[in-house]
């Protein structure tokens, strides 16, 4: 369980702290208000930039802690500017890497329950991992990759890929 969350969620990441710095240089070269960036979405219903990143770091930091058997700590959402998302994302980085091996021992048959809107819905920890968390991690780095993308930042797979 280790080797399919902990890698992965680093690797991204840190593709992420690299894409943001992408992200903030382009809007200093175009004379872009970086707060248009931070606070645009790809769609009214949908999350703007900001929210994305948070979400992606919450789901990185959330998953581990639970999926060691641990209460994942609360993360207020007070980022405001690119500056505040890289320490974000650093500081979600380094509580994955925290992690070792041994803690996710047990987490393929851990029970994990979650409060939804819809009301508490409990999956073992392999059904979690990847019907719950990774694609969820996945779809708000990928949807804040495509905010940027939208925007003209120059950026490619392997920037996404951190490859």
């Amino acid at each position: 369980m280790y080797d399919h969350l902990v890698p992965p969620i680093v690797q991204q990441l840190t593709a992420l702290e690299a894409v943001l710095g992408k992200a903030e240089a382009h809007c200093a070269e175009k004379e872009i208000d970086p707060a248009a960036v931070l606070g645009f979405r790809l769609y009214p219903d949908m999350l703007n930039f900001t929210r994305q990143v948070q979400l992606t770091c919450d789901f990185a930091v959330r998953s581990a802690y639970r999926l060691s058997g641990q209460e994942p700590p609360a993360t207020p959402d007070t980022e405001s500017d690119f500056a505040g998302l890289k320490v974000r994302v650093a500081k979600a980085r380094g509580q994955v890497e925290g992690f070792k091996p041994e803690a996710f021992a047990d987490a393929a048959g851990r029970e994990i329950t979650l409060k939804m809107r819809s009301g508490e819905q409990t999956f073992d920890g392999l059904r979690y991992l990847t019907h719950f968390a990774l694609p969820n991690f996945y779809f708000h780095a990928t949807t804040a990759f495509d905010i940027l993308r939208h925007n003209g930042v120059v950026l490619g797979k392997r920037d996404f890929l951190g490859a």
